[in-house]
């Protein structure tokens, strides 16, 4: 298992990695630097963890690939809320 940090700017994602996919525990920030989700990853998709919004409050939770969340740009401005299948958004506002 790697483990890596890429920069983009800032840093966007802090953790393991195989194969180059994000796999394992990690946190990924949004451009502006603000941590966006804590928790593991699988095959690169979200799998276990906490959202948080711009204001660092937790809004979504996701157990084995599901749950239901919200997403926020680096503005705050929602630009996802609804199911989580998989780690996959399925459906919901945009």
């Amino acid at each position: 298992m790697e483990k890596n940090i890429i920069i983009m700017g800032k840093s966007e994602f802090e953790g393991e990695y195989l194969n180059g996919i994000r796999n394992g525990k990690g946190k990924e920030y949004g451009s502006d630097g603000i941590l966006v989700f804590v928790g593991e990853y699988l095959r690169g998709k979200r799998w276990n963890g906490k959202g948080y919004n711009i204001n660092g409050i937790n809004e979504s939770k996701i157990n084995n690939g599901n749950g239901k969340g919200k997403e926020y740009n680096k503005n705050g401005k929602l630009i996802f809320e609804g199911e989580y299948l998989n780690g996959i958004k399925m459906n919901g506002k945009g």
